[in-house]
């Protein structure tokens, strides 16, 4: 229907303004002539069918594909699930984005499809690399996931010949056979012959693990293990028969008694208020997680005086390392100890450079701090 603004007349719409002339010269002489086209008025246009039914302009095709292939390059990237294009809020965050009330989330297949080409693309320029590659250093290790599931993973190294570093995974295959020496060897064997670089592969980095080793033996590769690994070994084995055992167990207790207990955490988060702390819960060390008793030493040593508090009011046994100061220095001195391991560690695990050459400059510094610390001040 077409409606005159004049009188709010209805009339059929005939792809015409013929019924309005007439309807205007017959019922508003006088007004016919002030709706006739002025300078004035000639610059509006016609409201468009979208701005008038409040549709917006609807996604192109070429820009629904830059949409798909970034969220498929978002997923691959971050390691989304793929479900995560059936979620109804990323859908709406499109919509507004894109100025399309009616655009879709593409669907799970086309997703996979996509992730699967960015691999494809990926991996074609990783061979490339290789294959202009001389020499190639890989590093690999076996883990297992949180839902017990094992793992491989492989990482090539190679300098190219305008001396850039390059690191990437060549592979991380979930394995269901055991860690037997001679399964971890044929792990390594059909990586090395699936990217076409047995005869370039120098040397092999692993952990020091008695399977780890005992499969290198059988290899033609040579083995360089871990100096990272074996410096953080070392230091796991030296607490374990060292003065600080006892400590360590309480410290150990006094951090389970908080972090097992929403209840405790709270009343120590309300100690570090009042004593104008951060909020800030304590560190749990774990036998495999490098550095991991330093940074439980380190937050305990932090928030001493709140878990002091804390524990005295709640008039619990673990009060005491509260009366004992002997053993907090103790642990300020165990602290300075491991505090140049933490930097050899994280000096040696470094990406952007060869680590390898700076392996006896850092052994060396730690050997120097440690016999300085061991002048100044015994240990235990």
């Amino acid at each position: 229907m077409v409606v005159c603004k004049l009188c709010n007349k209805e009339f059929a719409y005939h792809r015409s303004t013929s019924s309005l002339k007439y309807h205007l010269n017959a019922k508003h002489i006088a007004a016919s002539v002030d709706v006739s086209p002025t300078p004035s008025t000639r610059t509006n246009t016609q409201p468009t069918l979208h701005q008038m039914t409040g549709l917006r302009t609807r996604v192109t095709k070429s820009t629904s594909e830059k949409i798909t292939n970034g969220l498929a390059h978002w997923i691959a990237l971050d390691c989304r699930p793929l479900g995560v294009v059936e979620d109804k809020g990323l859908q709406n965050v499109l919509k507004i984005a894109s100025s399309d009330t009616t655009y879709e989330l593409p669907c799970r297949k086309t997703v996979t499809k996509r992730v699967q080409q960015l691999y494809d693309n990926e991996k074609e320029d990783k061979e490339n690399l290789l294959e202009k590659a001389e020499c190639v250093a890989l590093t690999g290790d076996h883990w297992t996931s949180v839902s017990n599931s094992n793992y491989f993973g492989v990482t090539a190294h190679f300098i190219d010949v305008k001396w850039r570093l390059h690191s990437f995974a060549l592979t991380i295959q979930k394995t269901t056979t055991r860690h037997f020496a001679e399964n971890v060897a044929g792990d390594f064997e059909s990586v090395a012959e699936a990217w076409e670089i047995t005869q370039k592969v120098t040397t092999i980095g692993t952990d020091s693990a008695r399977t780890m080793i005992a499969a290198m033996r059988q290899l033609t590769f040579q083995h360089m293990p871990c100096v990272a690994h074996v410096l953080q070994r070392t230091i796991t084995v030296c607490l374990a028969d060292s003065g600080f055992t006892a400590t360590l167990a309480r410290c150990r207790k006094i951090v389970g008694h908080f972090k097992h207990s929403p209840s405790n955490t709270e009343e120590l988060h309300k100690e570090q208020t009042q004593l104008e702390q951060d909020k800030e819960p304590l560190i749990q060390d774990v036998f495999t997680r490098w550095n991991s008793t330093l940074f439980m030493i380190s937050r305990l040593l932090q928030n001493q005086e709140p878990v002091k508090v804390t524990l005295a009011k709640q008039k619990h046994k673990l009060t005491m390392l509260k009366g004992h100061c002997v053993e907090w220095d103790r642990l300020q001195r165990l602290e300075t100890l491991l505090k140049p391991c933490r930097y050899v560690t994280e000096l040696l695990g470094g990406e952007t450079y060869v680590s390898c050459s700076v392996v006896l400059p850092a052994l060396r510094h730690l050997t120097h701090t440690w016999r300085s610390q061991m002048t100044t001040q015994p240990m235990w």
